[in-house]
């Protein structure tokens, strides 16, 4: 009768643990979030970690009917440590949220650094062009003025590729500004 008031007390833990993870169950994380030691599966859900514990409850049913009690205790250890391991990571959600949001954040100012970066670039590469052409236009000595010619063609694509830079980081600021307004 004590084991079948325990098995009682796992199950409506397990029944807790379902209703308390139910709005995060389906969620898929990136990365895996226990060790393949605990749970078999390579669940990237909660829900599918929870099933895992559902199914062990099952053959800890079964096994206290067979009376194997090696099982028993294997089966209950383990069920208790991923009762817990989910619980943890329920409760970290919150956490694992504000960390994402943080690195959006971060993410925006790279953008930002990066555009004034780039904006700085192309201006001296601007300015040093022009301080070039003005060069050419005082030079007299032909193999100097093919020199820098060559120096303003060479400026000119860095400029090119600078402002290409610069277009994609000011699309990426907008599609970042426009997923925020949604």
């Amino acid at each position: 009768m004590k084991t079948q008031k325990l098995l009682n007390a796992l199950e409506e833990q397990i029944e807790a643990l379902a209703e308390k993870i139910k709005p995060i169950a389906h969620c898929s994380f990136i990365t895996l979030r226990f060790d393949q030691k605990l749970f078999h599966r390579k669940s990237h859900q909660l829900s599918e970690c929870l099933f895992e514990i559902k199914q062990h409850f099952n053959q800890l049913k079964h096994a206290v009917i067979t009376s194997r009690s090696e099982q028993v205790t294997f089966l209950t250890e383990k069920i208790i440590a991923q009762i817990g391991a989910i619980t943890r990571e329920s409760a970290t959600q919150t956490l694992r949220e504000q960390e994402s949001q943080h690195s959006q954040k971060e993410k925006t100012i790279d953008l930002y650094e990066r555009l004034v970066q780039h904006q700085d670039y192309e201006r001296r590469l601007t300015a040093m062009i022009n301080d070039r052409e003005q060069q050419l236009d005082k030079q007299q000595s032909y193999v100097a003025c093919q020199k820098l010619q060559q120096e303003i063609a060479a400026l000119t694509g860095r400029l090119v590729r600078c402002r290409q830079a610069l277009s994609g980081i000011e699309r990426a600021i907008e599609r970042y500004e426009n997923q925020s307004i949604e």
